[in-house]
This record gives C-alpha cells, sequence and structure tokens, in this order.
C-alpha cells in the first residue's frame, strides 16, 4: 500500500511530505516524506503548501531519523525554515505514478463507505494511519462518535471499490463494537 498520509488531500493535490523543523543555521529543514520510495519526494517537482500560497523545488541533502535533511528553493533563513515547521507539502495526483491493483492512495481511501460481509453499513473511513508495523483504517462508527482501527490486510479488507466509494470489511471477531 502506498503512502501520502493520513488525510492526504486538497482537490487534484496529494500530500506527499510534512516539515519537521529546521536544520542547522542555512535554512534547511527536516523533511518527512510519505512517498512509497521516501526519496522521490525531490522528483516531483514543485510541491506546493496545502493553500497554494508557496511552492518549492526540493534538494535532498542527507539523511535524519525519520526522515531527510533538505534544502527548499526560497528558504535561506533558520527563521524562514523554523516558520515552516508543521507546513505539509503537495503534488498535484497527475504528476504521481500509477499503482497496481492491489494498492492505494491513501487520500482515496479516506471518505469511503465500509460495509461488512453481509452488506451492513458500519462507518466510513475517517484516517489511514501508519505507526511502523501495518497501515490501519480508522473507521468513524455509524451512529455512534466511536472510531475502530481496522487492519488493512487483504484478510480484513477484502475489498476495496474505489469506484462505488466503498470498502468490504471482514473485521476480526472482537473488533467492532457490540451492538
Amino acid at each position: 500500500m502506498s503512502e501520502t498520509d493520513e488525510t492526504g488531500q486538497n482537490g487534484d493535490m496529494i500530500c506527499i511530505g510534512a516539515i519537521a523543523g529546521s536544520f542547522g543555521v542555512q535554512g534547511d529543514v527536516r523533511l518527512k516524506s510519505f512517498a512509497a520510495n521516501p526519496e522521490d519526494i525531490a522528483a516531483y517537482g514543485p510541491l506546493a503548501t496545502e493553500d497554494g500560497s508557496q511552492t518549492h523545488s526540493v534538494t535532498l541533502l542527507g539523511q535524519v531519523k525519520g526522515g531527510y535533511t533538505a534544502r527548499l528553493s526560497g528558504i535561506t533563513t533558520k527563521e524562514a525554515a523554523d516558520a515552516l515547521r508543521g507546513t505539509r507539502l503537495f503534488v498535484a495526483r497527475a504528476k504521481l505514478p500509477g499503482l497496481p491493483d492491489d494498492e492505494y492512495y491513501h487520500a482515496d481511501l479516506v471518505g469511503l463507505e465500509v460495509y461488512d460481509t453481509g452488506g451492513a453499513r458500519l462507518g466510513q473511513v475517517k484516517a489511514v494511519l501508519n505507526h511502523g508495523a501495518a497501515d490501519l483504517l480508522e473507521i468513524a462508527m455509524t451512529g455512534t462518535p466511536e472510531t475502530v482501527l481496522l487492519p488493512f490486510t487483504q484478510a480484513s479488507v477484502p475489498t476495496v471499490d474505489l469506484a462505488a466509494g466503498r470498502i468490504i470489511a471482514d473485521p476480526p471477531e472482537g473488533l467492532m463494537p457490540e451492538e
């Protein structure tokens, strides 16, 4: 499953990375990549901020724990780099590579309706999370403020139908709240 990010969407723009803070005093940043091949973040061309007010070309300088050090075009001071901390960077969907049939961009999964194998509506995908081991779908349950984390595996999610806007899930026993 390819990554972008948990929510990752802005129209035809996909979140491909985030700035974690400054690195050094020359305006370099610590950059977290959400690309399937993390180093590819620099190859997509200029990346835009969420509101589209800024675009930056990215030059990777090295690796650090959890990401890269990078130079962004137009950023030349530590203060300017600090000001970008937490900024998410987006790329046009058209610039992303196509995926095999069994892989999905996280942004394509968020918002899909989730049904069990018997056709009962369970809820809607609120986010796609990955804390290191595997992807999890955060499902906002129907009729309750609760959410459930569903493993995004072939066993738990046998069908993803992007065209119909739905997922068919077979949650592990005991995962779903009792009715």
